[in-house]
């Protein structure tokens, strides 16, 4: 995935309400569960339909750490899906979301002036529009670059123009060198 999608998904998961499963076994039980066989499952972990009944049946307990990996992402992916929805369309409609980043920042202004881009540490809660695109672009599958574009857009409007009460006039905000990112909702 992407820097910015794995913030945006690390930040729905903060809204579940109960615990996803922790163990190899439970975790495989609940894939089958919702994709409706080993087969589907042994397809999209890319393992064979036998290892994955063995995890099943607590055969095996312990998995590689790429499977596990991938394990854990793909049912933290599906868990709760309602739950994950709500917080999506709350952040969306009304709550905004907030954006915690380190990274180098800089505008370019029509003049011809620029602010030398800089790191920058940043915590700004950003409008609910803005939530609302970072999210469709997500589900629409978006680029990490295109993303990042929707964040870099976000905050020129709620950082460098202070929701349209200053720098009325940026081109362009460049957001890039990202050494650290976190959403909250």
């Amino acid at each position: 995935m992407s820097l910015i999608g794995d913030g945006l998904n690390k930040a729905v998961q903060k809204a579940f309400t109960r615990p996803a499963p922790k163990s190899a076994g439970a975790q495989m039980r609940y894939l089958v569960k919702q994709l409706g066989g080993t087969k589907a499952v042994a397809q999209m972990l890319r393992i064979s339909q036998r290892t994955v009944e063995r995890y099943v049946k607590n055969q095996i307990k312990k998995p590689r750490p790429d499977l596990a990996g991938r394990l854990d992402r793909e049912v933290k992916a599906r868990w709760q899906p309602q739950i994950r929805a709500k917080a999506k369309q709350k952040a969306a409609s009304t709550g905004g979301i907030i954006i915690d980043t380190r990274a180098r920042l800089g505008y370019t202004a029509p003049i011809g002036s620029t602010d030398q881009d800089r790191i920058r540490h940043l915590t700004i809660a950003l409008p609910p529009v803005h939530a609302a695109r970072l999210f469709n672009a997500q589900e629409a599958r978006a680029s990490d670059a295109r993303l990042q574009e929707i964040a870099a857009e976000a905050l020129k409007e709620a950082y460098f123009q202070d929701g349209g009460r200053r720098a009325g006039s940026l081109d362009e905000v460049r957001f890039t060198d990202i050494e650290h990112l976190e959403f909250d909702l």
